[in-house]
Order: C-alpha cells, then structure tokens, then sequence
C-alpha cells in the first residue's frame, strides 16, 4: 500500500480509538484512508506534481478526485460507507470544500477525521511546491484552521495522540496492518 495513505491510515485510526467508535465504523474509515486518492491516481495528472501553483482549470479539475475516487471505491469493492468517506474527505467544517460543500454535521465524523489526518500526514510530506513541515509547524497550522478547515473537536483529539510520534515510527518501520 502507498506509505502516505497508510500513515494517514494509521493517525485516523488513532483518533476513531479515543472516540471508541463502533468496529464496523473504524474498518471504513481505515479503508478510505487507504483508498482516498484512488481518484487523482486514476486521473494522472502531471500537474499534481508540478513545482508551480495550480492554475484556476487545474484546481477545477483536480477538485473532482473525491468523486471519480468514490467510484473507482465502487469499483474496488468498498463498503458504500468507505466509498462515501473517500467522496468527502475534502469537506470543510465551514462548508468551503469540496465536492459537496457540507459544514459542519452534516459531515460524518469519520470523514471530518479523514480530513485532519489526511492534511497532518501532507503537511509533514515534502511536495513539489514547499518542503515538508515539521512535526511542530504541521500541528501549529492544523490548531491555526479549526473551526474553519477542521472540526475544532477532532483536531482536540488528534492534539492529544500522545502516540503520535509511535504511530510515525510503527508506519515508518511497516508495522502497521491494513484491514484486510
């Protein structure tokens, strides 16, 4: 599996723990974490990797990755749930992101999870565009966007991972099991 998609596999699994959501719930959570860029894979755009900004078309139609990834989830044989997880894992607490424009609740909580992990675990990965943020400077910019960016609820608990770093450490050494 993609070493960045199990880390955010790994750090999302860590948060549903303190929440002590049911099993079922937690096994697809998991498996979008595994599967949540299935679409942008599937559209290969070199744009993604380019050092410049995007520009105005290449946000357009990168934005459309959640749902091509939701049917590709289909396809791939995930729960609906996971499919609907991989759909919004770019919805913003606020209602700013994308496809749907959900706020706040009307997000499930798995996938306001999604988010704050998935965002951790690119912050702390160098891109094309900017190096990778220290462990420090990445939890600093997620506190900077709760309430806007992410559920102020789930990034209390993604601060208080004290595991965090052992988390790092087991994905680092491929400790970490996918769900089968």
């Amino acid at each position: 599996a993609n070493p960045h998609a199990v880390r955010i596999a790994a750090i999302a699994d860590g948060i549903a723990k303190l929440l002590h959501m049911a099993a079922e719930d937690c096994r697809s959570l998991r498996v979008a974490a595994l599967l949540h860029d299935l679409g942008e894979t599937t559209m290969e755009r070199d744009y993604i990797w380019r050092p410049e900004a995007l520009t105005e078309e290449e946000r357009i139609d990168l934005a459309r990755h959640p749902v091509i990834g939701e049917q590709e989830a289909s396809r791939a044989g995930a729960s609906r749930a996971a499919q609907l997880l991989v759909r919004w894992h770019h919805e913003w607490w606020n209602g700013c992101g994308y496809p749907d424009a959900l706020r706040g609740e009307e997000i499930p909580l798995a996938a306001r999870i999604l988010r704050v992990a998935d965002s951790y675990a690119a912050l702390t990965a160098g891109r094309p565009f900017r190096p990778a943020l220290t462990i420090v400077q990445a939890r600093k910019q997620i506190i900077e966007w709760a309430g806007i960016e992410f559920d102020p609820r789930v990034v209390s608990l993604f601060l208080s991972l004290d595991r965090l770093r052992e988390l790092e450490l087991t994905v680092e050494g491929a400790k970490y099991r996918s769900p089968d």
